[in-house]
């Protein structure tokens, strides 16, 4: 009597249940397809090389759930006609080439939820000190491609900080994402996990090679010697080898863009002052170097989640990636959910967050899977802030802090920060004013003290 399709499936499930090591099934995610894959069809993207040589039921078997992509993970393939199990295959990439994975692949064995419902309790974040704007303008281009709902929200969250804390124009973003909208490989997102809120994001293009490089080329006609520039990319990538670093790209993760591709494109943009860059996806830190041999700005920096080799790691909540997440904290000045940081990160004192700051925050705090690295193209390059540091701004900062907060308590945040940049032209010229006398207040305290050291000393 020939085996019913549901026993066969038992059967199926079964046996790959037990392939998995013991010791591996508390961190081990099972995916079974329900529709057959026919003879010659390939499975996944096409350069794992990865071809059903009968009809096949396939399981997939992804033991990194947490980590991007590409990472070690397998395919289980077994006789469609029969449930025999006729090949293990290595691979990177789960077994899919769309936009998001087929509706016939559901998991059947799930102990890491990597899209689990929001469990923090977000709180209204502790207000900072105004931030001057730097002479320059200021851009920003925030990239992700294959998209996991994770990806969006840490982009969601470096976009808030740089509109409201650090007032960036928004016409200045270029925030590229999956499909040019707030879709992810999980579906459509309404509400941001950091605070319940709708996601203020506004995407303007795809996550494409093409849209990056087109966010580049009008970048060429617009930015110029004084201004600086914020690159943040994310979702998913791999390496080929030496120098092969990779980024993936909307629609598919059969699509590359290399790291000497990618940095040659950069190349392109005429001189201007400051480069900054943050990369979160896996073998990120295959770009650092290449990055700072090719960027036309006059001090560059880039930090990365992990080394040319290595995986980048999702957040345990399963709602960020590790090292974008505190990078972006420590820019705001708390984590996503409105918390206050572990440590300050700005251990200078010099009232702004320096990009060598940002990193040493976020490397303090790693997640210890991520290998988080770091270069400059000089110490100008870890000096880059994406705000002014003025020399008297730990007196004036309380002072405002203490008139503001009647407002900030009273007002949603976006409406608060819009109404502050209304004060921006007056607090330049006031903090201009207070510096000069600060400097001669400094330069004659220095003459006394040295004074009277001369005199204890003698």
């Amino acid at each position: 009597m020939a085996e019913s399709k549901a026993t066969l499936r038992e059967r199926v499930l079964t046996h790959a249940f037990r392939q998995v090591s013991p010791s591996k099934l508390s961190a081990t995610n099972l995916y079974v397809d329900s529709a057959v894959r026919e003879k010659g069809q390939a499975i996944g993207p096409a350069f794992q090389g990865i071809i059903a040589d009968r009809p096949t039921i396939l399981v997939f078997v992804d033991d990194n759930p947490l980590a991007n992509f590409g990472h070690p993970c397998r395919y289980f393939l077994y006789d469609a006609s029969n449930g025999e199990p006729y090949r293990e295959a290595p691979a990177r990439f789960p077994p899919y080439t769309g936009p998001k994975p087929p509706e016939t692949l559901k998991p059947f064995y799930e102990p890491i939820h990597v899209n689990p419902s929001a469990t923090a309790f977000p709180v209204r974040p502790i207000p900072r000190c105004p931030i001057i704007f730097p002479d320059g303008t200021r851009y920003a281009v925030l990239f992700s491609g294959m998209s996991n709902t994770r990806h969006l929200n840490d982009l969601e969250f470096l976009y808030r900080t740089l509109i409201d804390l650090y007032g960036f124009d928004k016409n200045n973003i270029y925030a590229l994402s999956y499909d040019g909208t707030t879709n992810t490989q999980e579906g459509a997102n309404v509400t941001w996990p950091g605070d319940g809120t709708p996601y203020r994001i506004n995407v303007t293009g795809q996550g494409t090679r093409a849209d990056f490089e087109a966010a580049i080329d009008d970048l060429k006609t617009r930015i110029r010697p004084d201004d600086v520039l914020l690159i943040h990319t994310n979702n998913h990538g791999d390496n080929d080898g030496p120098g092969l670093s990779f980024l993936c790209y909307y629609p598919s993760f059969q699509n590359k863009y290399y790291v000497a591709d990618f940095t040659n494109k950069l190349a392109e943009l005429p001189q201007f002052r400051e480069l900054i860059v943050m990369m979160e996806q896996c073998c990120s830190g295959g770009f650092d170097t290449q990055v700072i041999a090719k960027s036309s700005a006059g001090a560059t920096s880039i930090a990365a989640a992990a080394t040319e080799t290595q995986l980048s790691w999702a957040s345990p909540d399963g709602h960020w990636d590790s090292f974008a997440r505190d990078w972006i904290s420590a820019q705001a000045g708390h984590d996503p959910y409105g918390a206050a940081l572990v440590s300050n990160p700005d251990t200078d004192g010099d009232g702004k967050i320096e990009a060598e700051e940002a990193f040493a925050y976020a490397l303090s705090i790693q997640n210890p899977s991520d290998s988080p690295n770091y270069d400059e193209s000089s110490e100008a390059g870890g000096d880059i802030a994406l705000g002014q540091e003025y020399i008297v701004w730990w007196w004036w900062c309380y002072i405002w802090e203490e008139v503001l907060e009647q407002y900030y308590d009273a007002l949603p945040l976006p409406e608060y920060y819009q109404k502050l940049r209304r004060l921006q032209p007056d607090l330049v010229e006031l903090t201009a004013t207070l510096d000069a006398k600060s400097d001669a207040l400094r330069r004659s305290t220095a003459a006394e003290i040295a004074r009277l050291a001369a005199a204890a000393f003698r």
